[in-house]
C-alpha cells in the first residue's frame, strides 16, 4: 500500500504513464490499475522507474483484458521490449497478485 504523498512524489512518472496510455488509447480503468501497480512498489533507482512504468502499464492491460503488445507498451514508454517482458510479472507479485505461470 502506498501513501497519498507518494502520488505527488512520483507525479513525473505517473505523467509518463498517462502519456503512454493516451498514445495507446488505454481505458481509464486500465490507467488506474497501472498507477496502483506502479505505486505499490516504486524502484529506488531513477533508471528503473521508467521500466516499472512500462511493466505496470502492460500488466494492467493484461488484467483489464486489453490487447497491447509488450513492444507497443515499451515503445510508448521508451524502454526495450525485453524490459517489459522481464518485469511485468514482478509488478503483479509486488502488488500481491499471483502472476501467471506460463
Amino acid at each position: 500500500m502506498y501513501r497519498a504523498r507518494d502520488r505527488v512524489a512520483h507525479s513525473e512518472w505517473l505523467d509518463t504513464l498517462a502519456t503512454a496510455a493516451e498514445d495507446l488509447a488505454v481505458a481509464p480503468e486500465t490507467v488506474a490499475v497501472a498507477e496502483e501497480l506502479f505505486l505499490a512498489d516504486v524502484p529506488a533507482e531513477t533508471a528503473s522507474k521508467r521500466v516499472a512504468v512500462a511493466a505496470s502499464l502492460y500488466a494492467a492491460a493484461r488484467i483489464e483484458g486489453e490487447a497491447h503488445s509488450q513492444r507497443a507498451v515499451a515503445d510508448a514508454v521508451g524502454v526495450a521490449r525485453l524490459s517489459v517482458h522481464n518485469h511485468w510479472r514482478d509488478r503483479l507479485a509486488a502488488a500481491g497478485i499471483e502472476p501467471p505461470q506460463w
